[in-house]
């Protein structure tokens, strides 16, 4: 496999300098790998810390800043951040209303920010979480004890990002969180295996012609593999999965995410097939979000989230936010 890399020993710290020099309004450091936004921390507001394996980028250093997260802790690739990098986020950014952390449900991630969160309130840093598990299409993976955090972190973190530029309490951007959580779901389609810099090679076998339903970010199993589908077929499947474990009442913010590898020209013709889909279920859509934004390398492919919402949760999402990844209204 060719990558646009040195060496894989390397690839984060590279990708970390290469951050630093494009975003002058992040405070970038490479040895202890952490993002923090510059003006961190904010008097008055609650600050937000999530962090995961690299790979999946923008998610989270790239949504790191005013609207949306306070700090990001990323690890080595598909590998969770240790402790001692969200305590240094925390610190980073409390300003004395407190920190939420935001934590996929992945069991390296759960554990070391549990450990952090402990770390964090012996140092006197009043420490909040919520655990993002949105992925429908399995209960448990080679990485999770139940469902995955996957698509849905982007909806918590926008939305409880918002939250506390407000200045809301952390009690408020933690509920704030978790409702964002329990009303969203998500459903993911890989049509190749991702590679990682220290294999060079896929990390599993998807033989032309076949699919893979309901894959996970790490390049997981999913529900089953097909030969391969239309747009518009694979658009009904995963709108049904996703669909029919939400049953939502409200109207839904859409996200149509690729998974690294698949044009927006593909994504853009899947989003037309997913909205025919949800108007034939009689599902109003109320904001749609297309790109890659929650990615797996270089795999091809996409994934679907909803998140069904009321009108604070939409007024929320629709705030300002002004990060390397995401950014409106300002």
């Amino acid at each position: 496999m060719k990558m646009l890399i040195n060496v894989p020993e390397t690839v984060v710290a590279d990708a970390l300098r290469g951050l630093a020099a494009a975003h002058p309004e992040l405070t970038v450091d490479v040895e202890n790998r952490v993002i923090v936004r510059r003006d961190a921390p904010v008097a008055g507001q609650v600050g937000l810390v999530s962090g995961g394996g690299s790979g999946h980028e923008p998610l989270h250093g790239g949504f790191v800043g005013p609207g949306m997260l306070s700090a990001a802790c990323p690890g080595e690739v598909f590998t969770s951040p240790v402790p001692d990098q969200m305590l240094r986020a925390a610190a980073a950014v409390d300003s004395g209303a407190g920190v939420l952390f935001i934590v996929k449900n992945y069991t390296g991630d759960v554990l070391n920010f549990d450990m952090a969160a402990e770390m964090a309130e012996d140092e006197g840093i009043q420490v909040a979480k919520v655990l993002v598990n949105d992925d429908v299409a399995v209960t448990d993976s080679l990485y999770t004890a139940g469902r995955r955090g996957t698509g849905a972190t982007l909806f918590v973190e926008k939305i409880a990002g918002a939250a506390a530029a407000e200045g809301m309490p952390l009690e408020r951007v933690q509920a704030i969180a978790r409702q964002v959580n329990e009303s969203s779901r998500s459903f993911g389609i890989a049509l190749s295996a991702c590679s990682t810099p220290a294999k060079g090679s896929p990390t599993f076998d998807l033989p032309p012609g076949e699919l893979e339903l309901g894959i996970g970010i790490h390049g997981e199993p999913g529900r089953e593999r097909r030969a391969m589908m239309t747009s518009g077929e694979i658009a009904e499947a995963a709108v049904e999965a996703v669909v029919e474990d939400l049953q939502p009442r409200n109207p839904v913010l859409v996200l149509v995410n690729g998974m690294g590898a698949t044009p927006l020209l593909e994504l853009y013709g899947f989003n037309a097939e997913v909205h025919r889909v949800l108007a034939q279920r009689g599902v109003p859509v109320a904001r749609v979000l297309v790109g890659n934004y929650v990615t797996s390398l270089d795999m091809a492919g996409a994934s679907l989230t909803l998140c069904q919402v009321d009108e604070e949760l939409l007024r929320l999402y629709d705030a300002p936010v002004k990060t390397p990844g995401l950014r409106w209204g300002v």
